[in-house]
């Protein structure tokens, strides 16, 4: 029982992959998403106000009740940037942070990172399970870890020396062509 049970949670992490993990949207993420809103409400307003096409009053009021959603699931910040009015909204130190925002929103978990924490997590779990079966998974597990620490400093060496010796990298790329496409693939997955 406790082995199937192992074997489901590895099998859960090996088959939902890494590219839908995301981190929690942080502090900047949350003032951007608030102050996408703020922008939206001033742009509606001022469609209002200045007597626009039916069709621009339109999109803004829709672009401001759609600019909700994103307030919602982002969460509210801690401290709300100043955009009390349109110029507040278009102020330097808000453009800055809609920069900062929309570069922290490509980041995503270390392939290593994500690795390593699944391991913790593995050992954890199969320790609570105890018994034979749970410390041998749990032998197994950290003999995994090690590897996969082992595998990223391989690789980090290997990069670095491509880079020091770009005369040099043509042959070493040379060796490696008896490499199986599975490795390959997990290599080129992992240099990511």
């Amino acid at each position: 029982m406790e082995k199937k049970l192992v074997i489901l949670i590895v099998s859960c992490l090996l088959l939902t992959g890494c590219e839908t993990v995301r981190f929690a949207p942080d502090e900047a993420q949350k003032q951007n998403a608030w102050l996408h809103n703020r922008t939206t409400m001033a742009a509606a307003e001022r469609a209002r106000r200045e007597n626009t096409s039916e069709q621009l009053r339109a999109l803004t009021s829709q672009s401001e009740i759609q600019s909700r959603a994103f307030t919602s699931y982002y969460g509210l910040p801690k401290q709300f940037p100043q955009a009390e009015t349109v110029e507040d909204i278009l102020s330097q130190s808000n453009s800055q942070l809609t920069k900062t925002a929309l570069f922290e929103s490509t980041d995503r978990p270390d392939v290593w990172q994500l690795a390593d924490s699944g391991l913790e997590l593995a050992i954890g779990v199969t320790a609570l399970l105890g018994g034979v079966y749970g410390t041998r998974a749990v032998r197994f597990l950290q003999q995994a870890k090690g590897k996969s620490k082992a595998l990223q400093e391989i690789i980090k060496g290997n990069e670095l020396f491509k880079k020091d010796h770009k005369d040099q990298a043509d042959a070493f790329k040379q060796a490696h062509n008896s490499q199986s496409p599975q490795t390959r693939q997990l290599v080129a997955e992992l240099k990511t």
